[in-house]
């Protein structure tokens, strides 16, 4: 079956998805195995209507994939290493409370 050329993009982006888009191939390094991960999301939307002057609809979606971490497997078991260390998420809090604080007070 011909499917218009949107459909089709659509339906390509979510096969893009997959499990292969989201686990990337296994890299060997001395004695580890480590499996890249992303994170996919996707969000699909449509409609259609008519009035007095015709009808009309459309579809649209789109799909996004950023790294989550690695899953690191080695003789002593397997661990899921986070793309963002703690270091990180712990620093972007502190700068957040600062942020706010210095604001709160500029507003006052």
């Amino acid at each position: 079956m011909d499917l218009p050329a949107e459909f089709q993009s659509l339906i390509d982006a979510i096969e893009s998805s997959a499990a292969d888009a989201v686990f990337g191939p296994p890299i060997e390094r001395a004695d580890r195995t480590v499996v890249p991960v992303a994170r996919v999301g996707y969000g699909l939307g449509g409609g259609g209507g008519h009035d007095a002057e015709g009808e009309g609809g459309g579809l649209g979606g789109g799909v996004s994939a950023r790294p989550a971490g690695a899953l690191e497997v080695s003789d002593t078991g397997t661990r899921f290493v986070t793309a963002t260390g703690r270091r990180r998420s712990l620093a972007l809090v502190a700068v957040g409370i600062v942020l706010g604080v210095v604001l709160s007070r500029l507003l006052r």
